[in-house]
């Protein structure tokens, strides 16, 4: 015996032989047709019988998905993230469901279509003698000069469809497609539409906070498809911006072929999962995008639980409900775990991982206090190296010391904390460190994730702020990290600024600077080093107490 699927919807007060004509059309298929006479015929009769619309979901090969009952004004279409999604693409479904009153296509099944990139919306009449009378077909229109998103055919009767939806749908997809992809759109794993929404006060930066996002998603390996600028009085508590702003920028993820949104500003639960139930896009803000750069560059078992516990606790106040937001996430940009770890999305679990987490991660602190202790009975001198994410840290320190590195010119290329030995004339021997990059607003998580990595500028004689000269925002940058070092308590130790990638800059720019007093390099070129040199032993010498 078949097994009869599940009647959704607001099934509450049908009779058993209701439920059962429901259960039925499971059976049934609507092969090349937009919709058969009989599958009319049955849910007009279901409808008139019921007072209540049915609505069905049909895919590509005709089989019926869903089975729905709404009210006498309409249906709720469930969750269908789990069905396709691919750029360029339609959802491979079709709704079909009952009219009352003379009505057909109305608003909401408009925006039905546009927000889940449904096949077509049809909309079937029920008549006062409970047969179907007119039927409507919405479908999305292609990229047009005119701006159209959809189109509406109408029939007077079933019996008079003479479209052969197969067809229709194969072209019209193809047409949709072929506008989207140009030669280089399929070499990214993701393509997103950046939505950069600013208060008043954060008008100044726009410009820098713009260009930071973007090359966030460069390091992540994100097509930037498209920006999407919007200024605001407030934040709109539950969209972060307008629904109507949000419905058209989905509607353009369409035509772009993007496949995930990023918001530049960070989304409230609330926000995210309200954003979420409009689309079946990825949708992640700031944070979960430079949580997803973490966990790519994290290579150490200690830099992998950090990033793990950052990303659980960002993970942790999200799940509401279902967890849609975090399950359609599942894989790739902004739900990449370390390793092959994946998101738990069931709060209980999260809060006893995150708690072993904490555990491990405090036993790797006292071994890590352990060796600097030893470190400082050395008496060897330590110096770190502090800046901007992308100022250059660990070239300087490849080019000082001679080791192997990862460099790379993209944001937290490096993560795991480096610790290499050189010499400095007139000092001897020195360890230098190389630390997690700064970042504008770093996520307070992450803040708390890498204390431990942090925690060796406390250890440090000397810190070298390395800052990229070549940056347009060098000034906001440079107040980024010594603010941040002046929140940890950092600032009481000598501090020396090396203005790095003066081979970047103009000739003239670069000696005017350097006659100011300033340490200019390049670390890649190796230009300035022994200047910077002097500086380390000038700096070291009173604290050493050597001659």
């Amino acid at each position: 015996m078949k097994k009869i699927k599940e009647v959704l919807g607001n099934t509450k007060g049908l009779q058993k032989h209701q439920l059962r004509q429901l259960s039925k059309l499971y059976e049934k298929r609507v092969k090349g047709e937009v919709v058969s006479q009989d599958i009319a015929k049955i849910i007009a009769s279901i409808s008139a019988d019921t007072g209540r619309q049915v609505g069905l979901l049909v895919d590509r090969k005709g089989n019926i998905t869903h089975v729905i009952v709404g009210d006498s004004r309409g249906i709720v279409i469930p969750d269908l993230s789990y069905f396709r999604y691919y750029p360029g693409r339609l959802k491979g479904l079709r709704c079909i469901h009952t009219h009352f009153g003379g009505k057909c296509i109305d608003d909401e099944d408009i925006t039905d279509l546009l927000m889940l990139r449904l096949d077509a919306m049809v909309v079937v009449e029920v008549t006062e003698e409970g047969l179907p009378g007119r039927v409507e077909m919405a479908y999305l229109l292609p990229p047009n000069p005119k701006g159209e998103r959809y189109n509406i055919i109408k029939w007077p009767h079933p019996s008079r469809i003479d479209l052969d939806f197969e067809s229709f749908i194969k072209d019209l997809e193809d047409q949709i497609y072929y506008n989207v992809f140009t030669s280089d759109g399929r070499n990214y794993e993701e393509r997103a539409i950046l939505v950069y929404v600013f208060t008043p006060k954060d008008w100044l930066y726009a410009d820098y906070y713009m260009m930071e996002l973007e090359r966030l998603c460069e390091s992540a390996g994100v097509k930037v498809l498209d920006k999407v600028v919007q200024k605001v009085k407030s934040y709109n508590p539950h969209f972060l911006i307008g629904k109507g702003k949000i419905q058209d920028i989905i509607i353009k993820a369409l035509y772009l072929g993007a496949t995930m949104l990023i918001f530049n500003e960070d989304l409230s639960p609330t926000q995210l999962n309200n954003i979420v139930e409009l689309t079946d896009l990825k949708v992640i803000d700031r944070t979960q995008l430079i949580l997803d750069i973490f966990a790519r560059r994290a290579i150490s078992r200690e830099g992998k639980l950090q990033v793990e516990l950052a990303q659980l606790k960002y993970t942790y106040p999200r799940i509401i409900g279902r967890g849609t937001a975090m399950s359609r996430l599942a894989g790739g940009i902004g739900g990449r775990g370390p390793g092959e770890t994946k998101l738990e999305i069931d709060r209980r679990v999260i809060k006893k991982r995150i708690s072993i987490l904490e555990d491990r991660l405090r036993e790797l602190m006292k071994e890590r206090l352990e060796r600097r202790k030893a470190r400082r009975k050395s008496g060897i001198p330590v110096i770190s190296l502090v800046g901007y994410t992308n100022a250059g840290k660990t070239s300087l320190l490849v080019a000082l010391t001679g080791s192997n590195g990862y460099v790379a010119n993209k944001l937290f290329a490096t993560l795991d904390p480096l610790a290499r030995t050189f010499y400095v004339d007139g000092v001897g021997k020195c360890i230098l460190t190389d630390t997690v990059g700064f970042i504008r607003r770093m996520p307070e998580d992450i803040k708390v994730a890498f204390r431990a990595t942090l925690e060796e500028l406390y250890e440090s004689d000397i810190l070298l702020h390395v800052i990229d000269l070549s940056s347009p925002f060098m000034e906001e940058e440079i107040e980024v990290v010594e603010g941040m070092l002046k929140e940890m308590g950092l600032m009481d130790r000598p501090v020396i600024r090396v203005y790095n990638k003066v081979d970047l800059v103009d000739e003239e720019f670069a000696k005017h600077f350097e006659s100011n007093g300033n340490i200019v390099i390049s670390a890649k070129k190796r230009i300035g080093l022994d200047n910077l040199l002097v500086a380390i032993a000038r700096e070291l010498t009173p604290i050493l107490g050597t001659p």
